[in-house]
Order: C-alpha cells, then structure tokens, then sequence
C-alpha cells in the first residue's frame, strides 16, 4: 500500500539556482536512489511548503516538473505519488543488473529463453568463431522494483560458464562472469534507437511505436577473446545513458 515518506531537503536560499529547481532535483535524486519507491507518496503541497517554508507555488512548480518528466503523477483523492525513476547509466563496462543494485532499484530477471543455436554470420564475426557453429543463447527481461526496464540478448561462446538451474534469475551475467575467474578487459558498443515493435512493447510495457534505445556490445576478456555480444533493448522512458565528454588537449 502506497504511504507518504518523510522528506528531508536541504536548500540554499543564497544560490542564483531557483528553489523550485532545487527542490525538484533532490525530490528526483531521492526517487533515483529508491529512497522515494514507486507508488510513495509526497503528501499534499500546502503541508511540504509549510514545512519547507517555501510557498505553495514554488513547490507546485517543482512537483509539476518532476510530473512533466513522468516521475511523478496527481491522482484524485490520493495524492501526489511517486510513478517511476529514471535509471541514468553509466556509458562503461557494467552490467544493468550490477547498476540497478547500486542505485537501490531491486532488480529481477525474468529469463525468456536459454539455448545452444547456431550462429549466425553476425555473431559469428562478433564471438570470432566460425558461422554455423554452436554458441549459448541468454534472452532476460529485466526489472526494476517488479517493472520492465530491458529485453536483453547476449551470445555467448559455449563452455564459457555454468548456466544450470536458476543462475540466471538470480544475479547478473558480467557477475557470473567474475564468478568464474574471467577479466573483463574492454568492450565495443554502440547505441541508438527505434520505435518498439507491438511484441516488444507488450514486453516492454509500451505502447506500439515507442521510443526503445538500443545497444549493441561486443565484450573482451584480458586475453582479447570476446567473450559476449549483448543486443539490448531498453524503454527511453525510463533509461539512459550518461556521457562524460573530455576536451582534446
């Protein structure tokens, strides 16, 4: 059953940043970490502003933000209530399952497939083994706090782990990895985006023709054999990827 948090914020009356827009971003960051789960309550805004000493239009502005971003949502007779967090990931060699954890997201996986199927000449010049040959097929949708976030599809080369039982449900495939003594050392990736198919967006939760960002990735041990290659679909409503962008010298 949904209930109201208490909130604490910490503004600076003394900042050029408007308190709206500080409020809204520590009320997202507190929705990001999980501190703020999906169906919590904020409480009204007279309460928060008197609270807050802030005025009721201030704090209407900051929740109207947050409810423009999707986070939030009014709802009749219940309140303001918490709808989702976005997950901001990363552009590094992590896994989703490992991200979701440290953001305090509760992941879970739901596994749709595990076969040995012949590969094809993509996966082929991927894995660098030859075309028709055996590998492992791992197809997972992955959830956050019981949501769909990704449809993930990884090859790997057989043999390369123990996949029996319920490994897969329980714990990320880069941490089985580790598990097993392998170095992941570097990876080739690249990401862009689609309109969801109506099978991928009943999966998803999303409507046909919804923006999915996608990503492709090749992954390489510490002896340079490619050890996955991961195609991924992801909901851009509540998914993206962080760049840090350096100068050149």
């Amino acid at each position: 059953m949904a209930t109201h948090q208490p909130l604490q914020f910490t503004l600076d009356r003394s900042s050029p940043v408007p308190l709206y827009f500080q409020l809204s971003q520590q009320l997202e960051a507190a929705i990001e970490r999980g501190e703020l789960a999906p169906g919590s309550l904020l409480g009204n805004e007279i309460d928060l502003a008197g609270r807050l000493g802030l005025s009721r239009p201030t704090v209407r502005q900051a929740i109207q933000s947050l409810v423009d971003k999707g986070l939030l949502v009014r709802r009749r007779g219940v309140g303001t209530q918490v709808v989702h967090s976005q997950i901001k990931r990363p552009l590094e060699l992590s896994s989703l399952y490992d991200d979701l954890e440290t953001a305090g997201q509760k992941p879970a996986t739901r596994v749709l497939r595990h076969v040995v199927e012949p590969a094809t000449a993509p996966v082929a010049a991927a894995l660098g083994i030859a075309e028709g040959a055996d590998v492992v097929l791992v197809e997972r949708l992955r959830l956050s706090h019981g949501e769909p976030m990704a449809h993930l599809r990884n090859h790997l080369p057989v043999g390369l782990l123990d996949l029996e039982g319920d490994v897969l449900s329980q714990t990320g495939l880069y941490r089985l990895m580790r598990m097993a003594g392998i170095t992941l050392h570097s990876a080739r990736q690249a990401v862009g985006a689609r309109a969801a198919t109506a099978a991928e967006g009943e999966l998803l939760a999303e409507p046909e023709g919804a923006p999915l960002l996608t990503m492709e990735r090749t992954t390489f041990d510490d002896t340079g054999r490619a050890v996955e290659l991961g195609s991924h679909l992801y909901r851009a409503s509540r998914y993206s990827f962080d760049f840090q962008l350096l100068a050149r010298p």
